[in-house]
């Protein structure tokens, strides 16, 4: 019960430490800030496939390779999104 309220404590302040620092990050720095935290999250997929990798049942081999999808789905999404942004500031 000790280390679930830790991490609970611990899940709480960084949600609110975040909600402090993004809230003060000027519109011109979001689209760089988001495109570094989608290659940053290229990560999960690595730490997916290494979880695939050591499947030793059926059960773990589809949870694994669900999570490579969802990972490539969260950064291609992820720079999709960034695309979008910066469209907005091309000339037309």
């Amino acid at each position: 019960m000790g280390e679930l309220m830790i991490g609970l404590y611990v899940f709480v302040l960084a949600t609110l430490a975040g909600r402090e620092v993004i809230t003060k990050v000027p519109p011109t720095l979001h689209t760089p800030l988001m495109s570094g935290a989608n290659a940053i999250s290229g990560i999960a997929i690595v730490g997916a496939i290494v979880v695939a990798a050591r499947a030793e049942g059926g059960v773990q081999m589809a949870l694994g390779i669900a999570a490579i999808a969802m990972a490539t789905f969260n950064v291609i999404g992820g720079f999709m999104v960034t695309d979008r942004m910066l469209a907005m500031f091309r000339k037309r």
